[in-house]
């Protein structure tokens, strides 16, 4: 007889990024290859299920020096020029930065050059493209 080990975490956690995926008007193809990146990186995993328990970013998972919590502050302000107000206004929708946050990062582990230039030549209304 062969034991099957189960984690129920995971599979919780894939039903709630589909639901997360939805309401933040992601497409199926985006969920899909997020839950593969999360489901490869441990650390990755750890980061979203803390983020499902508590909805905050924990930052534990780092790239060359950037951790979570510095990449969600760098899509908040671009989202932010983008809609040229300078405030997060109620019709920001967190749930996207967050996945977006969790892409850029899974993407940035594996080529961190191009993420890098960005964050530490900021932001400016000239550097919005």
């Amino acid at each position: 007889m062969s034991v099957i080990i189960l984690d129920a975490r995971r599979i919780k956690a894939y039903e709630y990024l589909q639901i997360l995926g939805e309401a933040a008007g992601k497409e199926e193809e985006f969920i899909e290859e997020l839950w593969g990146e999360l489901y490869m990186d441990d650390e990755l995993m750890d980061e979203f299920m803390y983020y499902l328990d508590n909805h905050s970013i924990y930052g534990a998972a780092v790239c060359s020096g950037y951790s979570l919590t510095d990449l969600y502050f760098y899509l908040m302000r671009l989202y932010e020029l983008g809609q040229d107000i300078g405030k997060n206004y109620a019709d920001c929708n967190k749930e996207t930065l967050v996945l977006d946050c969790f892409h850029m990062m899974s993407q940035m582990k594996k080529d961190p050059a191009p993420y890098i230039r960005k964050l530490e030549r900021g932001l400016g209304m000239d550097r919005v493209v």
